[in-house]
């Protein structure tokens, strides 16, 4: 067969284990609903046994795919991190079927949550392009869809993924508040767009898409297609007002408060005492770390 004739290929890596094992127990019916919408195209189903098992054939895929075919990433935040990845550049379109806890770069970009209708995305929506952070530090470099977190955020976001908590949204919320009762403000160096300063903060999360924490809106005006990175900056407050601001997260009604910085750049270098970045609910590693915007990095499919 030509290579003309081939085709279109859909390659779905699913973690079976996301959502408490959802993922794997829906995982026929989205298949049989992808091939009964798609019958022209081949579907390739991989069973992911590991995060770096799912890396490998996310990226293999991506690096493989001609003009039109698509990657499609099942699983919880980590999954769609490591899809966007594995796309970034490529002629792949990711396809996320988001079936974890926070799932918050699907839902930032219109993806809903119900399965079926996260399947219908990918059969009926069109590959839209979008910006990604990219993330360079001793750890090597890394895409960013969401947000990328220091100091207070990324310290709860550690410890939600170390925890054995399992309730959800719920988990970063309780986790927040244990977190909260021994930290205290952090020591910033950062050069934003070549301009160098210093200063103290709860914390600094440069987003591309604006959502964290299952759901909490830490820059509500982002815009994942402008070429643009949107900072928050939150200063130093008092632990109990910094509890009584997170609710207003959700709606993202706290940046009126006087303590919050809001600023919108295309690079920003994050440095300072023990300090490390997470980034889409992962693990990034220490800082110095330099984020900046690579505007239509990515092809994803988008209601």
């Amino acid at each position: 067969m030509s290579e003309l004739a081939k085709p279109r290929l859909l390659t779905l890596v699913v973690n079976p284990g996301s959502g408490g094992g959802r993922a794997g127990r829906v995982l026929p019916q989205v298949a049989r609903q992808l091939r009964d919408a798609l019958p022209s195209t081949e579907l390739h189903i991989i069973q992911s046994s590991s995060w770096r098992d799912a890396r490998n054939h996310l990226r293999a895929a991506a690096l493989s795919a001609r003009e039109g075919d698509s990657v499609v990433a099942m699983g919880g935040d980590g999954m769609a991190h490591l899809g966007l990845n594995a796309c970034a550049h490529t002629d792949a379109v990711l396809g996320i079927i988001p079936a974890g806890t926070g799932n918050d770069f699907a839902r930032a970009v219109g993806i809903p949550n119900g399965l079926r209708d996260a399947a219908s995305v990918i059969v009926d929506g069109t590959p839209s392009r979008i910006d990604l952070s990219r993330v360079t530090n001793a750890s090597g470099q890394r895409y960013v869809g969401a947000v990328v977190s220091s100091g207070y955020d990324a310290r709860v976001n550690r410890a939600t993924n170390d925890t054995r908590l399992r309730f959800g949204s719920l988990s970063y919320g309780v986790i927040a508040l244990r977190e909260l009762a021994n930290f205290d403000a952090l020591h910033y160096r950062i050069t934003i767009d070549g301009v160098t300063r210093e200063l103290d903060a709860m914390l600094i999360a440069v987003a591309n898409t604006g959502i964290i924490g299952g759901g909490m809106r830490i820059a509500p005006d982002a815009d994942y297609t402008d070429g643009i990175l949107d900072v928050t900056i939150v200063h130093p407050v008092p632990r109990g007002k910094l509890l009584r601001m997170m609710p207003k997260l959700y709606s993202g009604a706290f940046i009126t408060d006087p303590a919050i910085e809001r600023l919108e750049v295309t690079s920003i270098r994050i440095d300072g005492d023990d300090m490390f970045v997470m980034g889409d609910g992962e693990e990034l590693g220490e800082v110095p770390a330099m984020i900046e915007c690579d505007p239509g990095a990515l092809q994803v499919y988008t209601p």
